[in-house]
């Protein structure tokens, strides 16, 4: 009997796609749902490490113009007041309203200071909302994930344990395919989660540390406006 039962298990396909075809219509759903979240959360996050590699480096290149001692007026000019870079915009936002705090006997409107200030902390709140964006599906996928797996592999048990009293037969047979097409759906919900959580960690860390370099050069920007304004 137990050769016979032996012999039965190493003839089933416990492949990947033979487990999925086996499993109840309600735990394919699941495996379907974690499949599309992991891909989902692959695409965001390959998504993300290419804006912000480019965001890193139309920064540093827009700081060395920033720096080289062009004037001020003269760089603005090259860029327009719709750039397309981020800190370019940042830029923009502050000599757009620079200007216009200009009356036309070309003295200053009161409270220049702080609209400039406004308008720029606006154009890097407008970046932070593009950068961050697609972050709340990543922390959902690692959140979500391993519990959608479980309740598939809770199904899964339960109906194999059905199979079984139906059956009244507990050898390694009938046991084995409906526990692994059970145990499948948790490590599929693991394998969507796990990266998740990863690059969710890493993509916030790298946004707050690209927004702290937006927010440091708009202090520096400020600081060269308002000393213009004093003099």
């Amino acid at each position: 009997m137990e050769a016979e039962t032996l012999a039965l298990a190493q003839e089933m396909d416990f492949s990947l796609w033979a487990l999925f075809a086996r499993a109840t219509p309600i735990v394919k759903l699941v495996m379907s749902l974690l499949v599309l979240s992991s891909f989902w959360a692959w695409a965001i996050i390959i998504q993300k490490q290419i804006t912000y590699r480019a965001a890193r480096a139309a920064s540093a290149a827009f700081d060395r113009a920033f720096w080289s001692g062009e004037p001020l007026d003269g760089l603005f000019e090259e860029i327009g007041p719709t750039p397309a870079g981020s800190s370019e915009k940042i830029f923009a936002a502050g000599m757009v309203e620079w200007r216009r705090s200009h009356r036309t006997d070309g003295g200053l409107i009161a409270g220049a200071q702080a609209r400039i200030d406004r308008s720029m902390d606006v154009a890097i709140a407008k970046e932070a909302e593009t950068l961050q964006k697609g972050l709340p599906v990543l922390a959902t996928v690692g959140s979500t994930a391993p519990f959608v797996g479980l309740f598939g592999t809770v199904w899964g048990i339960m109906h194999a344990f059905i199979g079984i009293a139906e059956q009244q037969n507990t050898n390694l047979a009938v046991v084995a395919p409906g526990i692994a097409e059970a145990l499948l759906a948790t490590g599929l919900g693991l394998l969507a989660a796990i990266p998740a959580v990863i690059f969710y960690n890493k993509l916030s860390a790298d946004s707050d540390r690209i927004l702290g370099g937006y927010e440091a050069f708009a202090d520096e920007f400020a600081t060269i406006l308002s000393r213009q304004l004093d003099s």
